[in-house]
């Protein structure tokens, strides 16, 4: 809630300068690739690039509250679909940047001991995941939690966090033993963090990062630039630069029967078993 006070104001507040500017509402999957994307745009066009970072779903209810952004970035293809519902992304404008993978994450040196997804059913293992309602790796995990019959995991999620960042931090700081989250993740710290992929045959859905104009779109040329130059070879090579998974024929290695994309649905279960937690 905290976060979204102070995206409100800064949103609200926002000053367009006299120089060409572009408000990007970027999910936090993208926040190291992004960075140095729009610095390098920046520099070369002479245009002002404002970044603000969080959750899908949060940023997604804010463009819709405030009615600014001028590009939305969000970690799946889940919130644009929410979007268009809104009638507030830009019809034709949405293009494929890079695509996730799910997978556990641990600290370096494994302390918790988790081999595999049946490791994190043990009672005695503190596991964190994105938000499912608000950040699109929570909503993934839960996916797949459900379609491999192991929602009895998510009594041990102790910390549903606000973004992929602070998913990151939960084991960087050790306050769980294990996160579900994205793989590219762990090549973000990667003296600190050691991933554990999960079984192929298992893995439902691959997400990919989408990218979008809003209908409040300032100047929709401008944002159209700005996407063009992130698909362009130079953004394409910071994101692999990353860790990120730039074609589907790579993506398909770690899930060669996912669905790729489209919609995921919480449970009716997630609910009742958050209910019997408390």
């Amino acid at each position: 809630m905290r976060i979204g006070i102070i995206i409100f104001i800064f949103l609200l507040f926002i000053s367009c300068g006299e120089k060409p500017s572009l408000l990007i509402m970027c999910g936090s999957a993208s926040q190291l690739p992004m960075t140095k994307i729009a610095g390098l745009y920046s520099q070369r066009k002479n245009i002002k690039v404002d970044l603000i970072y969080g959750g899908s779903g949060t940023l997604l209810s804010q463009i819709s509250l405030t009615r600014k952004g001028d590009i939305y970035l969000p970690g799946s293809p889940d919130y644009i679909v929410k979007g268009v519902k809104q009638k507030i992304i830009l019809k034709g404008s949405v293009r494929k940047v890079a695509y996730l993978i799910p997978g556990i994450i641990v600290p370096k040196g494994n302390p918790g001991h988790i081999r595999n997804i049946f490791d994190l059913t043990n009672k005695d293992k503190k596991i964190g995941t994105g938000n499912p309602e608000t950040v699109a790796l929570g909503l993934y995990a839960v996916e797949f939690l459900e379609r491999n019959d192991l929602l009895k995991v998510i009594p041990n999620i102790t910390v549903f966090a606000a973004s992929c960042s602070q998913t990151l931090n939960l084991v960087l700081m050790k306050k769980v033993d294990a996160v579900l989250a994205w793989r590219v993740c762990a090549r973000w710290n990667k003296d600190r963090l050691q991933y554990i992929p999960l079984p192929p045959h298992r893995i439902p859905r691959i997400s990919y990062i989408p990218v979008c104009i809003p209908v409040y779109a300032r100047d929709e040329s401008l944002s159209r630039d700005f996407i063009e130059f992130l698909l362009s070879e130079t953004g394409k090579n910071i994101y692999r630069e990353y860790g990120y998974i730039i074609s589907l024929s790579e993506a398909r290695e770690y899930a060669p029967r996912a669905k790729i994309g489209g919609e995921c649905q919480l449970p009716a279960q997630y609910y009742q078993l958050l209910k019997n937690e408390k």
